[in-house]
């Protein structure tokens, strides 16, 4: 059971922004999101959007820095990877 989160890379919005990621569940997910205060508007089907800003807090909260790869291959590994079509409103 891990919330993971990869590097501020992913450019959007005039900001760079982290994926955030459970390798369990959605609601693990969503539980430490909310506890952190991220909105759900954030949400993008299998991950949050977290603004480079906050990518310390979220570490200091326990989510564990990985790459973006590690991301991406935990989220498959875990069946919870969604296709890009499938994924707002999540």
């Amino acid at each position: 059971m891990a919330l993971l989160i990869d590097p501020p890379n992913a450019p959007g919005h005039g900001r760079l922004w982290s994926h955030l990621v459970s390798d369990t569940s959605f609601e693990e997910l969503h539980a430490f999101a909310a506890g952190l205060g991220i909105p759900r508007r954030g949400f993008d089907g299998d991950h949050y959007d977290v603004p480079a800003e906050r990518y310390d807090a979220v570490v200091d909260a326990g989510a564990r820095p990985v790459t973006s790869r590690e991301l991406l291959a935990a989220l498959y590994a875990a069946g919870l990877r969604r296709p890009k079509r499938d994924r707002r409103g999540g």
